[in-house]
């Protein structure tokens, strides 16, 4: 039995069942319903089978983007058919919208109609290799192994059945988001399931909206010089088309160091129709800066945690390192220094770094600290604001991790085309350690109210005229003086700056916790119990 025979019904089926699509997906046909994307990848999963999450990404999200830029050609198709037959068939009119060119043998209609055969691995492979060859930026982007011997070719053709049916039926650009939508859920669903693995190549995305709406990428270039699976980019372009701007305001550029991670960036990026530079090499942004000159507007990044073998030692005289040479055994700083560099001169950034880059006394690292608070040698004072974030935010840390945001003029600056007023004399610190909530046992993310709460506080700190006037409140923000930051031997710790905030809120906080801990302590019971039922199973098996 078909996935496309059981569109009337289940929403659950068990392992050795064929998996079915789920009723809300079936019901409504396209996947148009809130939060659609958890049932069609818990769908998705019960076909990988005992395929690893690794290696399935790959497989799911190749179809996922080889079905995206399918039904892209087939609407400008239809579109050319009816306005400008002659059109239909000259490539260049879907390079001009940004549409990639389909071969006939490699359209979803093709495939899916195929999606039984047992032959359907080496179609998509032949699929993919005709795509390539037709589209010069997807060279070398695509997953080509679809025919090997382990995967199963039943499984693959159901998973197409599921994938055929995302954003039937809607609009070209609805049908866009839609995918977009799906393979951004598919990509932190991996991610999860991955692990420490999956944190190198997607940060949560409610850590990156709070990045995002706090330096506002409205117009210019945005970078990221370790840009993983591109999250930051699409949510630049979220805030960009969210705040009356439109794909193409910003321009995006990025470099990746590994090639798979490179490739899944360069898919998420075309699912969305997002243009962009993305550069990749081995050596990486430290050794080989493939956008040397570029001086970006926005930079975003989640650079790899405390490196210590970054080959620091190669680089001792480098242009990059104004603030001071950062040691061979931690490139946390070497991040920080290159991300300035590449700071035009009203340029903002934010950073995620581990929390001892905060407060490291280890091999000059506050030296370079101090340097980037106070200014060294011509170079300015940068460091705007410091955010101490709550642990379980990341899947490849449940450690707590910090936000530095840095710019390379405080004394004015521009956001959405307003100037911004003088900061160098302050830092504001966002202690934000208390907010978020579980969204399982092992996992957190900020609400809208959060994200909310937390940009506001620095807009209105800005002095952005939009954003209210800003106040200190105990145990969330304080904005402190440079002075007062000496005072603390340029430690940048929020809790250090903030103080303690009401006992009434220390209370609503307290209870909030044993809440979430209540919650999680039930789970390792029900974990315990499923755990104990499987032992005494296979012991019966032994017996009998």
């Amino acid at each position: 039995m078909s996935l496309g025979s059981t569109l009337s019904g289940a929403t659950e089926t068990d392992k050795s069942s064929p998996v079915v699509l789920p009723a809300k997906l079936a019901r409504n046909g396209n996947g148009g319903d809130l939060g659609f994307e958890a049932d069609l990848f818990k769908t998705a999963d019960k076909l990988r089978g005992n395929m690893e999450p690794s290696d399935y990404k790959h497989i799911a999200l190749g179809l996922i983007f080889l079905k995206h830029i399918s039904d892209s050609f087939e609407a400008k198709r239809a579109e050319l058919l009816a306005d400008y037959p002659d059109g239909a068939e000259d490539p260049d009119e879907y390079s001009a919208e940004n549409v990639f060119w389909v071969p006939k043998e490699a359209r979803w209609s093709h495939l899916q109609s195929n999606a039984k055969q047992p032959s359907i691995g080496k179609m998509i492979d032949e699929a993919m290799i005709a795509i390539e060859k037709r589209n010069e930026t997807l060279k070398g982007v695509l997953p080509k192994d679809y025919a090997r011997p382990a995967l199963n070719a039943v499984m693959l053709g159901e998973l197409i059945d599921l994938i055929s049916g995302i954003a039937l039926g809607q609009e070209k650009g609805e049908a866009r988001d839609v995918l977009g939508r799906v393979y951004e859920y598919f990509l932190g669903q991996f991610a999860g399931s991955e692990g420490k693995r999956g944190g190198e190549f997607y940060t949560p995305r409610s850590v990156v909206r709070v990045m995002v709406e706090m330096i506002e990428p409205y117009k210019g270039r945005v970078y990221d010089p370790c840009c993983g699976s591109g999250g930051m980019f699409v949510q630049s372009e979220k805030f960009a088309l969210e705040h009356e701007g439109r794909i193409g305001d910003i321009a995006i550029y990025g470099q990746e160091s590994n090639y798979t991670t490179w490739r899944l960036c360069k898919m998420n990026l075309a699912v969305r129709g997002i243009d962009a530079d993305i550069k990749w090499n081995n050596e990486g942004s430290f050794h080989k800066d493939e956008l040397r000159d570029l001086k970006a507007e926005y930079i975003l990044a989640n650079p790899p945690f405390n490196i210590s073998d970054w080959g620091g030692d190669r680089l001792r005289d480098d242009v990059r390192w104004g603030y001071g040479v950062p040691p061979a055994s931690n490139a946390n700083f070497a991040w920080v220094q290159h991300i300035v560099h590449h700071l035009g001169p009203s340029g903002t950034a934010g950073v995620v770094l581990a929390n001892g880059s905060m407060s490291s006394t280890q091999s000059g690292e506050d030296t370079i600290r101090r340097a980037l608070i106070e200014g060294v040698g011509g170079a300015p004072g940068v460091v705007d604001c410091m955010i101490a974030l709550p642990g379980q935010l990341f899947y490849s840390t449940q450690i707590p991790v910090c936000l530095w945001f840095l710019a390379r003029d405080k004394s004015n600056g521009i956001a959405r085309n307003a100037k911004l007023r003088d900061r160098r004399s302050e830092i504001l610190f966002i202690d934000a350690r208390k907010l978020g909530h579980m969204v399982d046992r092992t996992r957190k993310e900020f609400s809208d109210a959060d994200i909310g709460r937390i940009t506001r506080a620095y807009h209105a700190w800005r002095g952005e005229a939009d954003a209210g006037k800003y106040e200190d409140i105990p145990g969330f923000c304080k904005a402190a003086t440079i002075e007062e930051v000496r005072q603390q031997a340029h430690v940048l710790t929020p809790g250090r700056y903030v103080g303690t905030a009401d006992v009434n809120d220390a209370d609503g906080l307290f209870a909030d916790r044993f809440a979430e801990l209540t919650e999680k302590l039930k789970g390792h019971f029900a974990d315990a119990e499923a755990l104990s039922a499987r032992i005494v199973e296979s012991l019966q098996r032994v017996v009998g």
